[in-house]
């Protein structure tokens, strides 16, 4: 009997896994993911580009299956995955995987959501989904890590792993809700067709990179659904000649990352929580520029400032230089190291730096593009040596007074070396939601994430979050022409409106 495919062999995994033959510590992991990314999404709600996802996908009709973060009425699953998804990725506040360098969260648990709802899957099921589907991301992204390079190789030509690899995570969580082996394994095959994503945002702006995960999460729904519908996908989908590997990474991939240990090595509770709402390349930089503040290092005292990093994180936060020390945008202000350091020097909220700490007026302050004129990002050889198993910095003051001070973080909080625990996840939960959501509506979703396990209606537990930013408003028809027209005052129609 011939060898089994990768596919094939994750399609096994998927559907012969039970909830009862998860690992407590991945049942953990799985409900701290789904508090951490329903918090994250609440938060994002707010933002013109949620707004933008949401009137789209509010305007598209169909059957109403799924529940999506700010949207009133229900959507079709793989829309509400949609929402879900461009809200859970859009703060770069989720979790993130090393050294595969990819998000599996924000992906995933949205696409496991919408088909739960849909299918009327209950808590069990639910974890169930997520867990599989986050094996399978972590392991299909670590299948494109260069051990050599210390780098992902989807990332070296350009493209988004978390996309990429999130589509195919998700469409099996999707398809174990309801489906066979078979089922599991068609819909890998599928969505591999759908699966996108490239970074360039990440350099010189844009905002397109907010839409990833909520495409990837529509990409794993509508495989999961069009393979139900009798659509199917090659057994060799990853692996073969013309398959995923071979298409995204020019046939350069290790096959063993994704069966050796599958089932029994579980890689999801390694999966490093954001305690901050940055880019993760950028996080031990404010943590180094924290350690300068608390020794009463302060802006007016610096004259010079280096932030060694690794080489391949170079590129996205010290690239263009010109560019990263003058953000326009807090976006934009999350991709840059001398933006990072300037808010570990003038004191960051939350866990060490929040939401309020990204913002365009700050991003523009004067004091903080001087302070971020005065910093150098350098690649440093021995953050390079560590990396990608860790996102590590060497911040290196010079004072007017002719003192240098060097402080080195190099491991990340939030990782198995320096992990969050509950309470300060869940503070991180309560901060987000704490301007969109009701204290006592987000009390009893902290607890039906803590219970998860228990939950027998998906619907009634994502019911407080569909309010958040208002309502959204059903979509009024649009007649036939060329072109759309908008009422007075410039929004469009079926547009969501603050109360």
């Amino acid at each position: 009997m011939s060898q089994p495919t990768l596919a094939q062999q994750l399609a096994s995994f998927a559907a012969s896994t039970s909830y009862d033959d998860l690992p407590a510590p991945v049942v953990d992991s799985v409900k701290r993911r789904v508090l951490d990314t329903l918090g994250i999404a609440a938060a994002a709600a707010p933002l013109e580009t949620s707004r933008a996802a949401r009137r789209w996908a509010a305007s598209q009709g169909g059957f109403e299956g799924s529940s999506a973060v700010g949207v009133e009425r229900r959507l079709p699953a793989n829309l509400a995955a949609f929402v879900n998804g461009v809200l859970a990725h859009s703060l770069d506040y989720d979790d993130t995987h090393l050294p595969s360098v990819l998000h599996p969260s924000a992906s995933v648990v949205p696409a496991a959501l919408a088909a739960a709802e849909r299918h009327g899957a209950d808590g069990e099921q639910l974890i169930h989904a997520i867990a599989v589907g986050l094996e399978t991301c972590v392991r299909i992204g670590m299948a494109g890590y260069d051990e050599q390079a210390k780098n992902s190789t989807f990332f070296e030509h350009g493209q988004h792993a978390t996309s990429i690899c999130g589509a195919m995570g998700g469409a099996v969580a999707a398809s174990v809700i309801t489906g066979s082996e078979s089922g599991v394994l068609h819909s890998l095959g599928v969505a591999a067709s759908m699966a996108s994503g490239i970074i360039e945002a990440n350099r010189t702006g844009g905002t397109v990179k907010r839409l990833h995960c909520g495409w990837a999460a529509h990409a794993a729904l509508s495989a999961a659904e069009l393979v139900a519908e009798g659509l199917t996908g090659p057994p060799t989908v990853l692996e073969g000649r013309f398959g995923f590997f071979e298409a995204w990474l020019h046939g350069k991939f290790d096959g063993t990352a994704i069966s050796e240990g599958l089932g029994s090595h579980w890689l999801v509770p390694d999966i490093f929580f954001k305690p901050y709402p940055a880019n993760h390349f950028t996080h031990s930089a404010v943590d180094a520029a924290a350690a300068l503040r608390l020794q009463g290092v302060t802006p007016d005292r610096i004259e010079r400032l280096t932030l060694g990093v690794p080489g391949p994180n170079h590129r996205t936060i010290g690239e263009p230089i010109e560019v990263k020390r003058a953000p326009e945008t807090g976006y934009m202000a999350q991709f840059s190291g001398p933006y990072a350091v300037a808010v570990g020097l003038f004191g960051g909220g939350g866990l060490g730096a929040a939401l309020e700490d990204y913002t365009d007026q700050l991003a523009q302050d004067p004091e903080r593009r001087a302070l971020m004129q005065k910093v150098d990002v350098v690649v440093d050889e021995r953050c390079t040596q560590i990396f990608p198993r860790q996102f590590p910095a060497v911040l290196t003051a010079r004072l007017t007074d002719g003192t240098t001070i060097v402080e080195e973080v190099l491991t990340n909080r939030g990782g198995p070396d320096r992990p969050l625990s509950f309470e300060e996840l869940a503070t991180k939960f309560r901060d987000n939601v704490a301007a969109v959501l009701p204290g006592q509506d987000a009390v009893g979703l902290e607890k039906a994430c803590d219970e998860l396990d228990t939950c027998i209606d998906v619907a009634a537990m994502l019911r407080p979050l569909t309010a958040v930013d208002g309502p959204t408003a059903v979509p009024l028809p649009v007649e036939a022409g060329p072109q759309r027209t908008r009422p007075a005052g410039g929004a469009a129609s079926g547009a969501i409106t603050k109360p």
